[in-house]
C-alpha cells in the first residue's frame, strides 16, 4: 500500500488544473438534477458530474475517444487520477455521461459562447461554414438489403424467443449474468434490424435519380441503421456522418453544430443560421460558404435575416454567360451575391474560410474525430458537442491571454 497525496499528482501549472476550473465555472445544474441517490438515503452514492465532465474534456484534448481506455487511464495516469481524486468510475458509467447528455452538452455550448459574448472577446459578425464526413461505427460489409434484414428479423427474434424459454424451463442453466447478456445482445440486434427496416424508405428515396428510378438497391447498416455511405475527403466510398460547424472568423470559437447522415452539404447554411440565432439571440452580418453548400433559395432566405453570403458562384456548364453576370430570373439578394463575388472586397473576405473551417476542422480531427465511437446520430452529436465544448475552452484561454 502507499499512501498518496492526490494533489501533489500534477504540478500546480499542469493544464489538468485549468480544465477543472473551466468545469467549475459550467453551469452543470441539468446533470445534478438526474442524481437520485441522497445521503442518508437508500442508493448507491453516484459519482460528481463535474468529476465526469472534466474526465471527458481532459480525454478529448488527449484525442480519447473509448470510454474504456479513460477508465483505465483513472488508475495509472497522474492527471485522470488528479481529477477523480479517490473516485474510480467504471466505463460504463463514463459512456454513458457522454451518450445520454446531448442536450446538455447542447446548453454548454451555448453556454461557453455566451460568456465570449459578454466579455466581448467573440462577436459572430462574420463567421465560416464548413461541413466534414467522419467515419461512421459501422463496416462496409453490415449493409444489408431489406430481403436480407427481414431474415436477420425473424433470426433475432427466434434467438431471443429461445433465450426466454431456456431460462423459464431451467433458471440455473449456466451463469445468470451471461445468460443475461446473451439475452440483451439479441433483444439489441432485433431492435437494430428493426430501426434499419424502418430506415430504408428514406434511403430509396435518396436513391431515386431524376427520372424516378432507383439508381441501385436500398441497403442499411444493421450496426449502425443511421450511417450512410458517402464519399470521402480521400475521393474512397465509406460508412460516414456529416458534422458541420459554424466558426467565427476572428477567435476561431465554434458557435453551432449539426451532425446528420446527408451526403451532401447543400441546404444547410439556413438551418445552421436558425440555430445560431437561437442560441445567441442574433445574426451574423456575413457568411462564409462553401461552394458545394450553396443554393439559390439559401442566399434569398439568409438575405431576409439581413445576412450577406460570400460563396464561391459556380461556372455554368450549359450558359455562355460568366457565373458573376446577372441573370433576369435572379432575386435582388441573389443579384447582389453575383455582383459582390465579383469584387476584391469579396475575394479577400472570403480567404477567411478556408483559415477559419479549415482550422476548426483540423483541430477536431486532432483531437481524435477520425471515426466515431458511437453509434446513432443522437449519440454521435453528443461525441461532437463536447468536442465543440472543448474546443472553445482551448479558444477561451487564448483570448484571455490576448486580453
Amino acid at each position: 500500500m502507499m499512501v498518496v497525496d492526490p494533489n501533489r499528482l500534477v504540478p500546480e501549472n499542469d493544464s489538468v488544473r485549468a480544465v477543472w476550473r473551466f468545469v467549475e465555472s459550467l453551469d452543470l445544474s441539468a446533470f445534478y438534477d438526474q442524481v437520485k441517490a441522497f445521503k442518508g438515503e437508500a442508493g448507491r452514492p453516484p459519482i460528481d458530474p463535474r468529476i465526469l465532465m472534466a474526465l471527458w474534456i481532459q480525454g478529448t484534448l488527449d484525442g480519447i475517444g473509448s470510454a474504456r481506455e479513460i477508465a483505465r487511464l483513472c488508475e495509472m495516469h497522474a492527471r485522470y487520477q488528479w481529477i477523480c481524486g479517490g473516485v474510480t468510475p467504471g466505463y460504463h458509467r463514463l459512456s454513458d455521461f457522454r451518450s445520454n447528455s446531448d442536450q446538455e452538452f447542447d446548453e454548454l455550448l451555448t453556454d461557453t459562447v455566451a460568456v465570449l459574448l459578454h466579455k466581448g472577446l467573440v462577436d459572430l459578425e462574420r463567421v465560416a461554414q464548413d461541413g466534414m464526413k467522419v467515419r461512421a461505427s459501422a463496416g462496409a460489409g453490415s449493409f444489408r438489403s431489406e430481403e436480407r434484414l427481414d431474415e436477420l428479423h425473424q433470426i433475432a427474434q427466434e434467438q431471443v424467443r429461445f433465450l426466454k424459454e431456456e431460462a423459464e424451463r431451467d433458471p440455473a442453466a449456466g451463469s445468470r449474468r451471461r445468460e443475461a447478456a446473451r439475452l440483451r445482445a439479441a433483444q439489441d440486434q432485433v431492435q437494430r434490424t428493426e430501426q434499419a427496416i424502418a430506415e430504408l424508405p428514406e434511403i430509396r428515396e435518396r436513391k431515386k435519380s431524376n427520372n424516378g428510378k432507383k439508381k441501385s438497391k436500398a441497403r442499411c447498416s444493421t450496426t449502425d441503421p443511421d450511417a450512410r455511405v458517402m464519399k470521402m475527403a480521400d475521393g474512397g466510398f465509406r460508412p460516414a456522418l456529416n458534422v458541420h460547424f459554424v466558426s467565427d472568423t476572428k477567435t476561431k470559437v465554434i458557435a453551432a453544430v449539426e451532425v446528420n447522415n446527408h451526403g451532401t452539404d447543400l441546404r444547410m447554411a439556413v438551418p445552421l443560421a436558425e440555430q445560431l440565432h437561437r442560441r445567441h439571440g442574433k445574426n451574423p452580418s456575413q457568411w462564409l460558404e462553401d461552394g458545394g453548400c450553396v443554393t439559390l433559395d439559401g442566399i434569398d432566405k439568409l438575405a431576409k435575416r439581413g445576412i450577406e453570403v460570400f460563396a464561391p458562384i459556380r461556372e455554368p456548364r450549359s450558359s455562355k454567360k460568366k457565373a458573376t453576370e446577372v441573370r433576369a430570373t435572379d432575386s435582388a439578394a441573389v443579384a447582389a451575391w453575383r455582383r459582390t463575388m465579383d469584387t476584391e472586397r469579396a475575394k479577400s473576405i472570403y480567404k477567411q474560410r478556408g483559415a477559419t473551417a479549415e482550422l476548426v476542422n483540423a483541430h477536431a480531427r486532432a483531437h481524435g474525430l477520425q471515426q466515431f465511437p458511437v453509434r446513432g446520430v443522437q449519440k454521435a452529436r453528443s461525441v461532437v458537442l463536447l468536442l465543440a465544448i472543448t474546443h472553445n475552452m482551448r479558444r477561451s484561454w487564448a483570448l484571455t491571454k490576448l486580453h
